[in-house]
């Protein structure tokens, strides 16, 4: 059984999926499998150089501020590396989870509903935080501007929208209540993958 995870920035979907791990269930983050394979695989680095040029890679690694300057103002271009980056990231997860003997695994991705991710999903977790709380935590994390935060903010889904394709919403606002709903939800889908 396949679980979603998503939520906006500064939600704190890591600290959920880390909560998670912790009851012994495997995670896979979609964001680090995505970096990872844009070093390591040979194809995708030539697909990203095709669009990006030479300049995308530094020292063999992915210069990840450059490539963000270049598809930060051209939504095209952003559309040309999810449309790379995307497929290799959902063939690398599911040879992942065929080696998986859990009965659910979690699938962490921050736009799992922008990617159409969350169609190959069982079902979806939303985690949210308070606007003020998620932007207090992107400033200690980023140290972003709040102009900055503001503006990758807008550039996703809303949480209402998540919402309406959620089966579960975890609220996260302090730790220990926050620890109890993965506790909670974990019971719940254990005893959904035996029905």
């Amino acid at each position: 059984m396949v679980v979603g995870l998503t939520g906006g920035m500064g939600s704190g979907k890591t600290t959920v999926a880390n909560f998670f791990k912790e009851l012994g269930v495997p995670v896979y983050i979609a964001d680090s499998a995505g970096k990872d394979l844009m070093n390591s695989n040979s194809e995708l680095r030539s697909k990203i150089v095709s669009l990006f040029g030479e300049n995308a890679y530094r020292n063999d690694l992915l210069d990840r501020k450059y490539v963000a300057n270049q598809v930060f103002n051209s939504p095209d271009k952003l559309q040309q590396l999810n449309n790379i980056v995307h497929p290799a990231v959902a063939l690398d997860f599911e040879l992942w989870k065929d080696k998986q003997e859990s009965p659910y695994v979690i699938y962490e991705a921050a736009i799992l509903f922008e990617t159409d991710g969350y169609k190959k999903c069982d079902f979806i977790i939303l985690i949210t935080a308070p606007l003020d709380e998620r932007i207090k935590r992107l400033q200690n994390r980023d140290k972003s501007s709040l102009e900055e935060i503001e503006a990758r903010i807008k550039h996703q889904w809303s949480d209402k929208k998540k919402r309406k394709l959620s089966d579960f919403e975890i609220i996260n606002k302090n730790l220990s209540s926050t620890k109890d709903q993965v506790r909670n939800l974990h019971e719940i889908l254990i005893n959904t993958s035996k029905s």
